[in-house]
């Protein structure tokens, strides 16, 4: 009889999975070079052992995009006392305009739309994928931006994928525009990876994107 084993996605703890060959490191685990506070201020996180500790501000990277593939890792801090919103919360804002939820969700039956992995207010995950808090987690994010024509006007809404720890937690869903908190309304212009921070001493570590074409070729 063959055994079947189920097959897991896995990935190297810390910085041995990085970026493809074709791919924009956006966090090195030593500096914030690359990132600063929307306003244009230097970010002042504390960096150290790898990983940025939120202590201040949100912060965005100077890199921006439109279609990408992005990788981030990120582990919650432990608020035993805390609940709901509270516990450990803060998000991942793809072009600094559509969050999705960073917050500690685990143990949580049915997850609602705040949240973790939900596009927050509009998408409640389809699984709950969170590790406890102290672990460190990941998030997959294949995203489609929005496509307006010359006028400048919504053709095509938004679209995201998001695995979470190698588990599918939305499934292309289309973005109904921007959620709460975002840091603009250009629509359509490329922006940046934007962390929040929520008043909890999150971590971060391990960040890169690859630019993804808009479409393939049309030849045969």
């Amino acid at each position: 009889m063959t055994a079947h084993v189920a097959a897991e996605r896995t990935q190297p703890a810390g910085p041995a999975w990085g970026p493809p060959e074709n791919g924009v490191l956006l966090f090195n685990g030593k500096a914030l070079t690359n990132w600063h506070q929307p306003d244009g201020k230097p970010a002042v996180w504390r960096v150290e052992n790898g990983a940025m500790t939120i202590t201040r501000g949100d912060i965005v990277t100077s890199e921006t995009f439109n279609d990408a593939f992005i990788h981030i890792e990120f582990r919650t801090s432990n608020m035993p006392e805390a609940s709901g919103q509270g516990k450990a919360n803060s998000g991942v804002y793809l072009q600094g305009r559509y969050e999705i939820q960073v917050l500690d969700s685990y143990g949580i039956r049915i997850p609602g739309k705040g949240d973790c992995g939900a596009v927050y207010g509009q998408y409640a995950p389809l699984v709950n994928a969170c590790k406890p808090p102290l672990e460190w987690q990941s998030y997959d994010v294949i995203f489609r931006a929005p496509r307006v024509d010359a006028s400048g006007k919504v053709t095509e809404a938004p679209r995201v994928t998001v695995l979470q720890n190698g588990k599918v937690i939305q499934n292309n869903v289309e973005i109904l525009g921007s959620t709460v908190g975002s840091m603009d309304q250009n629509t359509g212009q490329p922006g940046p990876l934007l962390l929040q921070d929520h008043g909890a001493p999150l971590q971060y570590r391990n960040i890169w994107l690859v630019h993804l074409p808009p479409k393939g070729s049309d030849a045969y």
